[in-house]
């Protein structure tokens, strides 16, 4: 089985859902706060499939 995460709340008055990134995730793609993801999402066969793909990133330090 992969990376369990809880989807919660977004903010108190929000319908949207959230979750974390796992941090092995985080280390293999170098990620930071900021950094922003590509969601490509379809169903296949009963299932959900879920691409995502960092988008080019700014050239602020890290």
């Amino acid at each position: 089985m992969g990376e369990i995460t809880v989807l919660t709340k977004a903010t108190s008055k929000s319908k949207s859902l959230r979750t974390t990134v796992p941090m092995g995730i985080v280390k293999q793609f170098n990620f930071s706060e900021g950094d922003k993801l590509n969601w490509e999402i379809r169903a296949e066969g009963g299932k959900l499939i879920i691409v995502v793909k960092p988008l080019k990133r700014s050239t602020r330090k890290r």
